[in-house]
């Protein structure tokens, strides 16, 4: 994880700070002032807080190696963060949970139980005194802070939910589906206040802003969108590259937007005015998931074969685990010697509770089920992210690199 300065003009940005005692994939990071400490020199200490695959609410100050505290209490990955001044952060975990942690006293808070499936976002209403809740589930649900309460379900999508920002000053929120739609609700009645522009697959990110009044969104489609909130309309339109867009984040005066997905870096789009993207030397660029499938015209189906399932796996995989015997301090096991191996027994590893009691031996056959059913399916409980491999021939060559490269590696 690393703080970056801000982007000036004629001037590329500095890493200000790296983190790298993280126990998996970062999904959620926010950058908060910490009013009740400052230095004897002046400036406040300013804090990271971030949330990820291991489940775990870490604490840093800004410039110090090491964390300050570590939340724990989520069976599952944390999709979701978000902080209410610098008293109370709230987090969306896939163990059907949202949780409220004390950032004052270190301890934690009430669990806000409920939704029927994972839960993907969460907001503070304007006040603090409510938790918005969005789920695959398909429902916006309502708690009490406080007491960690289900209030009531205040909205209901004919699909799985999954993002959730509130619209700062008020206490609309602006919701993203697994079926591409994209809409602003009320958060008192869940009356749908507008509905904005869809994407072709699913909404994967939000970003809102206050001044100026925009919202952008992600997609799976790799489109990028910036809308006013007032009344929807599309100011700018980007089709990102290199593939899904994964986290957006609006630059402070409102002018540009960050954006990043399947890449080894993130892209600054200047849109107000709109500005060309610079060019980009790709050879000094890590590319680690935009591999292509390229091969020889002369080579054999077999060679075609494993080039796709590098492809797959460069894609599907490489985020969370490698091929050699060390982990590199992803999100995941090696899988290094997979198959053969008997589910959540890797020694060094730290599994969920639920993977140990399954009964799963890694095969050709149970590999190619966990892509065709999902993770969810086939091993709940899991950490890894909801995704499959629906077309069969992808999943025969992820299965037949796997095969040579875990064992390649022994």
């Amino acid at each position: 994880m690393i703080l970056w300065s801000r982007i000036e003009a004629g001037k590329a940005a500095t890493a200000l700070w790296r983190a790298t005692d993280l126990g998996g994939a970062v999904n959620a990071v926010t950058v908060v002032r910490d009013p009740t400490r400052f230095f004897i020199t002046g400036p406040y200490i300013y804090q990271v807080i971030a949330a990820g695959d291991d489940g775990v609410v870490t604490l840093w100050d800004v410039g110090e190696p090491r964390p300050s505290h570590r939340f724990e209490g989520h069976q599952g990955k944390i999709a979701g963060l978000d902080v209410y001044h610098h008293e109370f952060a709230v987090t969306a975990g896939w163990d059907r949970t949202a949780r409220l942690w004390d950032l004052n006293a270190l301890k934690p808070g009430p669990v806000l139980e409920g939704h029927q499936g994972p839960v993907n976002g969460v907001a503070f209403s304007k006040d603090g005194k409510r938790v918005f809740t969005a789920s695959a589930d398909g429902h916006v649900r309502v708690f009490d802070a406080a007491s960690g309460l289900l209030d009531r379900a205040i909205y209901k999508h004919g699909w799985g939910i999954n993002v959730l920002q509130r619209v700062p000053g008020t206490d609309q929120l602006v919701v993203g589906a697994l079926n591409g739609a994209v809409a602003i609700i009320d958060g008192s009645t869940g009356d749908v206040v507008r509905e904005l522009s869809a994407h072709e697959r699913p909404v994967l990110a939000v970003a809102v802003i206050e001044k100026p009044g925009l919202i952008a969104t992600g997609g799976g489609d790799g489109v990028v969108r910036v809308m006013r909130i007032s009344d929807g309309v599309v100011l700018e339109e980007h089709k990102n590259p290199f593939g899904p867009v994964w986290a957006l984040a609006f630059a402070p005066e409102g002018d540009a937007l960050y954006y990043g997905g399947l890449d080894d870096f993130v892209t600054l789009w200047r849109f107000a005015p709109r500005a060309q993207f610079e060019d980009v030397d790709a050879s000094q660029m890590p590319r680690r998931f935009q591999l292509k499938a390229e091969v020889a015209a002369d080579a054999t189906p077999e060679a075609r074969q494993l080039a796709e399932g590098e492809m797959q796996f460069a894609r599907k995989c490489s985020v969370c685990h490698t091929l050699t015997p060390d982990g590199a301090n992803r999100a995941g096991p090696t899988l290094h010697g997979v198959f053969g191996r008997r589910i959540a027994t890797l020694p060094g590893y730290t599994y969920s509770h639920p993977l140990k009691g399954l009964d799963i031996v890694w095969s050709e056959v149970t590999v190619a089920k966990l892509f065709e059913l999902g993770p969810d399916v086939l091993t709940p409980g899991s950490k890894m992210p909801l995704q499959k491999i629906t077309e069969k021939s992808q999943r025969d060559a992820l299965i037949a690199y796997l095969k040579q490269a875990t064992v390649a590696a022994r």
